[in-house]
């Protein structure tokens, strides 16, 4: 749990958000029900083991968080996925409650055997030992994320795809599975030969021509990530959202998403307590993202 302000909101809020659910608090000391649903709270998250992120805010000291989310009562708790609200609830529930709620947006909790899968020493063992996490549990959403991806970062896009088509229909509820089917995207469109040879010229000479032909640069973005050039690709992509953060029904923002999922490699084991570092890069992209977004 954490006490959020809106100095570390950014931060600690929405870009931790691109990669991990994060449940806010809005309390106050003096609201009796929020002392009821402190606690249990603070008790789900331990039990959760890092599916989701606590932080509570001060709804007297923070106002202009508050009114941001337009908080008229307390305890009021908001749901954050990707940088946006997806649900709430308000009000002291019981614990029951309070999981079911969570249970209805959070990824299911990791089996053993992705773990084991994830801290392989070779990457043909890692192959191997996602391959089995995910024959022995085919639901296992994470070792068939880390599988499809090893598969295509090693060239085998063929057997990606074979990894994939099981679960491609999901892809609009299960936001990896989607940065998946952006890098296949990004694979394909290079693929054909009119995007090979002289390709990134091309998209030079008509970004040089007009810096707002976001076609031009998405193209480009596209032909980064097939040759997994990943800042690149975040520049390019970055470039557009910051001239226009909607554009192409968001598929910039989600297509940067992407590769920040992409590039991230799967978290260590840590003792009881602690928080796995990030990656200082993504880490960097992903407050880049958050400030775009919030100005």
């Amino acid at each position: 749990m954490m006490d959020v302000t809106v100095a570390n909101f950014e931060e600690e809020v929405i870009a931790a958000s691109m990669t991990i659910p994060v449940l806010i608090d809005f309390w106050a000391p003096w609201c009796g029900p929020c002392k009821s649903l402190g606690p249990i709270l603070e008790k789900v998250e331990v039990a959760y083991e890092g599916r989701f992120k606590l932080v509570k805010i001060d709804s007297d000291q923070e106002q202009q968080l508050g009114a941001a989310f337009g908080i008229r009562s307390i305890p009021t708790c908001i749901l954050l996925v990707g940088g946006k609200p997806v649900d709430g609830f308000q009000g002291a529930l019981p614990e029951g409650k309070v999981k079911e709620f969570l249970d209805k947006h959070l990824p299911p909790a990791e089996e053993p055997e992705e773990e084991l899968a994830l801290e392989a020493v070779t990457p043909e063992a890692a192959l191997a030992k996602l391959k089995a996490a995910v024959a022995n549990d085919p639901t296992n959403e994470s070792a068939r994320f880390e599988l499809v991806k090893a598969l295509l970062l090693g060239g085998d896009t063929d057997a990606a795809k074979v990894a994939f088509a099981p679960v491609i229909a999901q892809t609009k509820t299960v936001r990896r599975f989607d940065s998946l089917q952006r890098m296949f995207d990004a694979t394909d469109f290079v693929a054909g030969s009119a995007h090979n040879t002289g390709a990134r010229a091309g998209f030079d000479a008509k970004i040089a021509l007009n810096k707002r032909d976001f076609e031009a640069r998405f193209d480009k973005a596209r032909w980064h990530m097939a040759h997994h050039e990943w800042t690149a690709a975040l520049d390019e992509l970055l470039d557009i959202l910051m001239r226009d953060k909607t554009w192409g029904e968001d598929k910039a923002r989600k297509t940067y998403i992407a590769v920040l999922d992409i590039m991230e490699a799967p978290k260590p084991k840590v003792a009881d307590g602690q928080i796995p570092p990030d990656d200082p890069v993504v880490a960097t992209y992903r407050r880049r993202l958050s400030s775009v977004i919030l100005s």
